[in-house]
């Protein structure tokens, strides 16, 4: 079996490793560690995909959901729960996953990458270089800028961490004239605090420290969040958190998954999300790549629809909760993200006008083959199955006048499933 090298240990790189792996793949896996402390906030979905991804180990590190208090356009309310992550912990979990699944994990930085005549050559620091038939990028926002792509409202992040006395852990969210802000408190006592604003708009590097200790000052929900300690100066990350769309995710012994295929800004869902969303349909996508170079082509389409699919998906949620804050119209922060990336619609309006039946690219098995989907105004991607049956030979029998017949070939309870689909989709008998 081909040799496929995996850099980058984050979620996607795991997920597509540990899938490579069960197909039969020698896989190999190398990253660096994370260079600072962070939390994220994740949400029963991300639960759901690291388990569908095999990630036990990291699956355990979630803590018990707490509340998360959100203050937006002047309301507020704890309107769910998130389960705080410890991202050094979470990291070293994926590795035990990969490790217990018997992938090599190197501890290395990757220095240089070459495409030569029968793969690629991966220079390492430390190691000897690195020889792969195949390669997938993983590395997520830190991954080289190659190729075309589309970039939002450039967007940075100012992440503080300070230690407080244990208590009861929370998060909360806030708008700001100029930005927002995420805070959330561990229970040992970790305290964090990002804010997200135009790149532009920053003081120089030497002041960031006082700058961030002042606008938590001004900041009810860290009053009531955190202790005196978050009024002083505390050690300090900043990071890119511009919205990248890489119009090339793939190539005929390459792929990009994860944020290193589309990073999203962080306001519109979960980071670890956004990740697992590309890569857990990316085993099928190399399998086919390396066992079937005659459609190679088809399952990189595939790959890259579905990655400008999601993309817009997310990007789009982002945009719509960007234009619930309506204090600050004419701040640039929120006059340029409000109308970002266009004006289409979150979910397009039901037209059964609009269904029709056309060849395209789905995962059948390990492999991704063409077959009749049904393309609908809110799915331009088709929908092959509904929970099992062909939903094309329905739609298909429908403009021929014969839909009674294809329906009464089904049992009385896909029957009513797939009617109850047709009339969301429009169509009215």
């Amino acid at each position: 079996m081909p040799e496929v090298l995996v850099l980058g240990a984050g979620p996607a790189g795991a997920a597509v490793a540990l899938g490579l792996k069960r197909l039969g793949y020698g896989v190999r896996v190398v990253s660096e560690w994370r260079r600072f402390t962070a939390v994220e906030g994740v949400s029963q979905r991300v639960l759901d995909g690291l388990r569908q991804a095999g990630l036990q180990r990291a699956l355990a590190c979630a803590a018990a959901p707490s509340p998360r208090r959100v203050l937006w356009n002047g309301d507020g309310q704890s309107i769910n729960q998130e389960c705080l992550l410890d991202r050094p912990t979470f990291d070293a979990a994926i590795r035990e996953d990969l490790r217990a699944a018997g992938i090599d994990v190197l501890e290395a930085r990757v220095l240089k990458v070459e495409s030569v005549a029968d793969g690629h050559r991966v220079q390492i620091e430390p190691g000897e270089p690195l020889r792969a038939d195949f390669l997938v990028e993983a590395r997520g926002r830190q991954a080289p800028l190659a190729g075309g792509r589309l970039r939002g409202p450039e967007t940075l992040s100012l992440l503080n961490q300070w230690q407080e006395a244990p208590g009861r852990p929370g998060s909360a969210v806030e708008s700001l004239a100029d930005g927002w802000a995420w805070m959330a408190r561990l229970e040992d006592g970790r305290c964090y605090w990002q804010i997200t604003q135009d790149a532009r708009d920053l003081p120089p590097k030497d002041q960031l420290p006082d700058y961030c200790a002042q606008r938590r000052s001004q900041s009810a929900q860290v009053r009531e969040l955190f202790g005196e300690a978050a009024l002083h100066p505390a050690s300090l990350h900043a990071r890119s958190s511009t919205a990248i769309l890489f119009h090339e995710a793939s190539g005929p012994d390459w792929l990009r998954v994860g944020d290193a295929a589309m990073a999203v800004d962080p306001l519109s869902g979960n980071g670890i999300f956004q990740s697992l969303s590309s890569a857990l349909q990316a085993p099928a996508v190399i399998n086919t790549m390396l066992q079937r170079p005659e459609q190679a082509e088809l399952a990189g389409r595939f790959h890259q629809r579905r990655v400008e699919h999601l993309f817009l998906r997310f990007a789009r949620t982002g945009r719509d909760f960007y234009a619930l804050e309506q204090r600050w119209p004419e701040q640039p922060f929120w006059r340029d993200r409000r109308t970002w990336p266009d004006a289409a619609p979150m979910h397009a309006a039901a037209d059964f006008s609009q269904v029709r039946v056309e060849r395209a690219p789905v995962i059948h098995g390990d492999l991704i083959e063409e077959a009749e989907v049904v393309v609908t105004a809110d799915q331009p991607l088709g929908i092959w199955h509904l929970q099992g049956i062909e939903l094309a030979p329905i739609v298909s029998a429908l403009r021929r006048g014969e839909l009674e017949r294809a329906l009464g070939a089904l049992p009385e309870g896909q029957r009513r499933m797939v009617q109850g689909w047709l009339l969301a989709q429009g169509f009215r008998p």
